[in-house]
C-alpha cells in the first residue's frame, strides 16, 4: 500500500533538504515514545520510515516516480468518480447481466447456468470489467455461482428484475402520456 511521505510530514513535493529536516525534527521530537505528553511509537516509525526515504536523493527520486502514479490513479479515480456516465454505464451493465440470467433461467430452469467466457460474449463487456458487476450481483444475492461454477439468476434476482422492469414500464407510460 503506497504511503504518501508529503502528506505524512505535511509538507509540499517542492520542500527542499533544510524544510525536510526541520519538519522531520518537529515531528522526531513531538511523537518520540520518550515524550510522555505526544509520544505515538507507531506514527514516529512512520515519520522516521518518511525522513530516510525523502532525505536520501536517490530514495526521494525513486519515491518520487511511485507518488507521481498514485497522483495519476488518484486524478483519474477522481475523474471517473466524477463522471455519472460511468455510473449509468454500470447499472445498464448490471441490468443487461440479470436479463441474460433470467432469461436463461426462464428458458431451462434446470440448467439455468451461464459461463464466464458465454457472459462475456453475451454482454459485450471483458472479463476485467465484468468483475465489479459479477461481485456486486453476488454481494447482493441476486445471481450467484451454481453447482457446476456457472452464474445463475437466483429468486431474489428474479424479483428485482422484474421490479426494474415494472419501474421501467411506467416510466415509458408516464413519457407517452405527456
Amino acid at each position: 500500500m503506497f504511503i504518501d511521505y508529503y502528506e505524512l510530514l505535511e509538507i509540499s513535493p517542492n520542500a527542499n533538504s533544510e524544510t525536510i529536516e526541520r519538519v522531520f525534527r518537529y515531528f522526531a521530537m513531538r511523537y518520540h515514545p520518550d515524550n510522555q505528553d505526544t509520544g505515538d511509537e507507531s506514527r514516529f516509525s512512520e515519520i522516521l520510515e518518511a525522513h530516510n526515504a525523502l532525505k536520501d536523493p536517490v530514495k526521494r527520486a525513486q519515491y518520487d516516480i511511485q507518488y507521481k502514479d498514485h497522483l495519476k490513479l488518484r486524478h483519474e479515480l477522481i475523474g471517473e468518480a466524477s463522471n455519472n456516465k460511468s455510473i449509468e454505464r454500470d447499472v445498464v451493465i448490471q441490468a443487461k447481466l440479470l436479463s441474460l440470467l433470467y432469461v436463461k433461467r426462464r428458458q431451462d430452469v434446470n440448467n439455468p447456468g451461464i459461463g464466464d467466457t458465454e457472459i462475456e460474449r453475451l454482454s459485450g463487456c471483458p472479463r476485467e470489467h465484468l468483475e465489479f458487476h459479477l461481485w456486486y450481483l453476488k454481494a447482493k444475492g441476486w445471481i450467484g455461482r451454481i453447482e457446476n461454477g456457472m452464474f445463475a439468476i437466483t429468486v431474489e434476482g428474479i424479483d428485482r428484475a422484474n421490479a426494474e422492469h415494472r419501474r421501467d414500464s411506467t416510466t415509458r407510460l408516464l413519457d407517452h402520456a405527456g
